[in-house]
């Protein structure tokens, strides 16, 4: 499983996990619904920290993920399949 660092305190964490996952700890992120609002990305990531987006589809985690502000992405637990996606084949084909 490829990991990210968690914001500015030297962990790492799973890019992708489901939503709940006690690996994320949500309470200390800024969690967000999409990437639409990059100054709240950027200033997140600026200030160390972790930047947590809600995906529900393959589209949406690659999105997020392609976002270097973005350090992982958590999916409804009704979509345990998306973490069986090929991050390489969707992002390259």
């Amino acid at each position: 499983m490829r990991q990210r660092w968690w914001g500015a305190s030297g962990r790492r964490v799973p890019e992708l996990a489901v939503e709940g996952d006690d690996a994320v700890p949500l309470d200390e992120a800024l969690v967000l619904d999409g990437v639409g609002d990059v100054e709240a990305l950027r200033a997140a990531f600026d200030s160390g920290k972790p930047v947590v987006v809600r995906a529900a589809s393959a589209d949406a985690i690659r999105a997020a993920l392609s976002r270097p502000e973005v350090t992982c992405v958590v999916v409804p637990p009704d979509r345990r399949d998306l973490l069986e996606i090929d991050l390489t084949t969707l992002t390259y084909g």
